[in-house]
């Protein structure tokens, strides 16, 4: 076993003739996809996290030291740096949920979430997105999704709040969970594919109170780390070069909002406790 920035080997004669590279390459230990996320993304110290919106969703925190909660699914590995660790938050469907919302649809996602305007107040209905079960905080594989408090007057948009709510109540378990652990998030950086929707992130920057960064365009995920970690194993170069990207801007909470968005997360919760047993 090797540091994910440290040598695990060289590129072979063979393999470096079909690539075309030259032999003798070292190869770095490497990381897993959300850990060399985060040594692309700078989160390499305490109280750096990141919160990503892809199919599924992650909420990532470097950590000091060993920080499992199995109770709540909440997973604690070593991070691809040497005395380093992180802290992880995993729901099964982020814009999978949205992207199912939209099929149903015959509608892109992109259009459903345009003319939304400014943050509202969460409203009645109620979005599970557990379309294939849930991890954090339920490690539950046999959960479903579903609408709640559905009304005459619940239209496409409210649909669409609704679905992206839903998956804002789900990342806030998983922050929820490692507050439990002591972990403390000093500043959130936002990526993927749901991040291009502003409305979205300022809810989840609503619901978990504090600003959430957007990176200047470009890759800063995990092909970039991977190529950092292999710097470092290459140059013995360490953890300075593991920088965060330049910030575009930051979304910030909407204070108005924040008791609103704690109270539906609530209600969420109580959701889950009331249908887990309906097969």
């Amino acid at each position: 076993l090797v540091e994910g920035s440290q040598v695990s080997g060289h590129l072979s004669g063979s393999i470096a003739a079909q690539l075309g590279l030259p032999a003798g390459i070292p190869v770095a230990g490497g990381g897993g996809d959300n850990a060399a996320s985060a040594i692309g993304m700078g989160v390499v110290k305490p109280g750096q996290a990141f919160v990503s919106l892809g199919t599924s969703g992650v909420l990532f925190a470097a950590t000091p030291g060993y920080a499992a909660a199995p109770e709540s699914a909440l997973h604690s590995f070593c991070h691809a740096l040497p005395d380093l660790w992180h802290q992880m938050g995993v729901i099964l469907s982020a814009t999978d949920s949205l992207n199912w919302l939209a099929g149903v649809l015959n509608e892109d996602a992109r259009t459903l979430t345009s003319d939304l305007g400014a943050l509202q107040a969460p409203g009645r209905t109620i979005f599970m997105p557990y379309l294939g079960g849930e991890r954090t905080p339920h490690n539950d594989a046999n959960i479903r999704g579903g609408f709640l408090h559905l009304a005459h007057n619940t239209d496409r948009a409210a649909m669409t709040r609704a679905v992206l709510e839903g998956v804002t109540h789900a990342l806030r378990d998983s922050f929820d969970a490692m507050r439990h652990t002591g972990t403390h998030i000093d500043s959130l950086i936002a990526v993927g594919g749901g991040s291009k929707s502003d409305y979205w992130l300022s809810a989840i920057a609503t619901s978990l109170n504090m600003p959430i960064q957007l990176p200047a365009a470009g890759d800063f995920g995990g092909a970039l780390g991977a190529a950092r970690l292999g710097r470092m194993a290459a140059t013995g170069t360490g953890a300075e070069i593991a920088v965060p990207p330049p910030i575009s801007r930051v979304i910030e909470p909407v204070p108005a909002l924040v008791d609103a968005f704690s109270e539906a997360h609530a209600r969420y919760s109580d959701t889950y406790s009331a249908v887990k047993h309906l097969r």
